[in-house]
């Protein structure tokens, strides 16, 4: 058709092809939105890398021990608050609880640990803690973040200050934790039995990070079932009866007696215990006697205790008290006294939820980075949450250049958790440990119905 001597082009459309079209414009703003979802992350973090950096620098200054972490505290209780969360502080001691509604569907638990060392730091860093305070026995000791709960919180943080900002990303309800006291095992129990599970929302899933000294950064590692010890500290005083060195025979001699039971305490796993089970019977420290001449009255040890399985647990403690019980009878002596302290549950973590997210933490930081980590006889009290029925899953993160491993080789290892001259490389752990708990957090808050 022809008007004004032109002709006049028009698209002749139909409903099939208008419906081809809108598929595309569909699939094309979905890709988009992914693949902006996957590089929002990524910008974020670069322009958030200084301020997370100066946060962890800030808290690794400024310390504090067990069940005495209120300025650490104060500090979480107003950065969640800043992010909108609701908060709820000295819950079981210094604890912070914060809880992000967004919609239906799952509730998830966020960890971090607060509490230092009594550790006097040696890492010669321009952030390092000049902190001295007073321990419970009243003397003056150094204080540290040497296992990297500076670094636990300020990944959280981290993750929480993604989440929050990007609340079109997901739907459910978040509720982070500051946890005191995991160095002394007691922070977990003492939240949960200050109602952390019936007074705020209870979680359907339970994620915590924790820092490697041995493995590199840019590297996370897990293991599903058991991947740490249940840990008890146990006191035995064995009681005797003192006098001169040079007439034994008028004394009880407690030295030798602790002496027997040392050696057999060792029987306990060699004899007593299936060898496949897993366990250490440690005794860390003997205290006795004031001079070469003296027979003392008493002889003090003190053990560390491991072990997976609950009846394994049992029977452990069952043993450690008969042996020294018949150790001190086969001398005459009074049945000494034994205090079990400072209890840990093994950390167990669960099955369906490590296969759950082993796909989506190698999607986001790459499948070649992501390992299994071996079974450790160390402690954390994550598991107890575990042990409350919620299915957990702690993990991994290296800390430590491969650079800096490599120097540490031909020195004779790198520093351990708790040396005092462990440091994180702060930029590269931080990015890893948010990234993979951001990554996590947005698989299990999908908005989706509870089972």
């Amino acid at each position: 058709m022809k008007k004004g001597g032109r002709m006049n082009s028009r698209i002749i459309t139909t409903p099939a092809r208008i419906a081809n079209l809108l598929a595309v414009i569909f699939l094309a703003l979905g890709c988009m939105k992914s693949a902006a979802a996957e590089e929002g992350l990524e910008s974020w973090l670069e322009n958030e890398a200084n301020s997370l950096a100066q946060l962890y620098k800030d808290l690794h200054r400024a310390p504090e021990l067990s069940f005495e972490e209120e300025k650490t505290a104060a500090k979480m209780a107003d950065e969640l608050r800043e992010l909108g969360f609701t908060v709820t502080e000295k819950v079981g001691g210094h604890g912070v609880v914060g809880v992000l509604k967004n919609g239906d569907g799952t509730t998830l638990m966020l960890r971090a640990d607060m509490d230092g060392l009594p550790v006097v730091e040696e890492t010669g860093l321009d952030y390092a803690s000049q902190v001295k305070v007073r321990d419970a026995r009243g003397a003056t000791v150094g204080t540290m973040h040497a296992c990297g709960h500076d670094m636990h919180m300020t990944m959280l943080l981290g993750t929480l200050r993604y989440l929050a900002a990007h609340r079109d990303e997901w739907q459910g309800t978040l509720v982070p934790i500051f946890q005191p006291a995991e160095e002394r095992g007691g922070g977990a129990s003492a939240m949960l039995d200050d109602g952390l599970f019936s007074r705020f929302p209870r979680p359907d899933y339970a994620l915590a990070l924790h820092v490697a000294a041995d493995r590199p950064t840019g590297v996370v590692a897990w293991r599903a079932g058991y991947a740490m010890a249940n840990v008890d500290s146990v006191d035995i005083t064995i009681k005797g009866k003192g006098g001169h060195g040079a007439y034994p025979h008028t004394t009880i001699d407690p030295i030798v007696i602790a002496a027997k039971l040392i050696l057999d305490l060792q029987t306990i796993a060699s004899r007593e215990v299936k060898p496949i089970e897993p366990l250490v019977v440690t005794v860390g420290a003997i205290h006795a006697g004031t001079k070469h001449n003296i027979i003392g009255d008493d002889c003090k040890l003190q053990l560390t205790v491991r072990s997976y399985k609950p009846e394994i647990r049992e029977q452990i403690m069952e043993a450690i008290r008969r042996k020294a019980n018949a150790a001190a009878a086969s001398a005459g002596a009074p049945e000494p006294e034994i205090v079990v302290s400072d209890g840990t549950p093994a950390l167990s973590n669960d099955e369906k939820l490590s296969k759950r997210l082993e796909p989506v933490v190698r999607k986001a930081i790459g499948k070649e980075n992501v390992e299994e980590s071996e079974p450790s006889m160390g402690g954390e009290d994550f598991g107890a949450y575990g042990r409350a029925g919620v299915p957990i899953l702690m993990m991994s993160v290296g800390s430590v250049s491969q650079e800096r491993l490599e120097k540490y080789k031909e020195s004779g290892g790198a520093p351990s958790l708790h040396s005092p001259q462990f440091y994180p490389d702060i930029d590269a752990t931080i990015d890893t440990g948010v990234t993979t708990l951001t990554a996590a957090s947005l698989e299990l808050l999908q908005g989706k119905e509870k089972d």
